[in-house]
């Protein structure tokens, strides 16, 4: 973790079969803030979340006759566009956060 950082994990909903799809809950700033959502929660649950501004860095592909798969692990990638202005600067502490506390993967169910 970053010193002096900013931004701490509190909890994340992606899970197999859908890992990219989850609700991310940090503390930016000593206030909790909660981005994505959980399509499996009503509406009215995720109506204060920010967008979801990450995903998976991993992959699949098959190979030439379709015969066998491949599935990569990997970092998860943050959009600092997508994030809300005002956590931008947070960027680099926001990804470094999220990949030590989540998963690595290739969205949970892509084979």
């Amino acid at each position: 973790m970053l010193e002096d950082s900013h931004v701490q994990f509190i909890s994340y909903t992606g899970k197999y079969p859908n890992l990219c799809s989850g609700i991310l809950t940090l503390k930016i700033d000593n206030k909790e803030v909660s981005f994505g959502k959980d399509y499996s929660l009503p509406d009215s649950e995720n109506k204060s979340n920010f967008n979801s501004f990450w995903s998976s860095g991993g992959g699949c592909s098959f190979n030439d006759d379709w015969t066998e798969s491949f599935v990569n692990r990997d970092e998860w990638i943050i959009y600092e566009d997508d994030l809300p202005e005002e956590y931008q600067k947070y960027a680099e502490e926001i990804e470094e956060v999220f990949n030590e506390n989540v998963k690595h993967g290739c969205c949970g169910g892509c084979l």
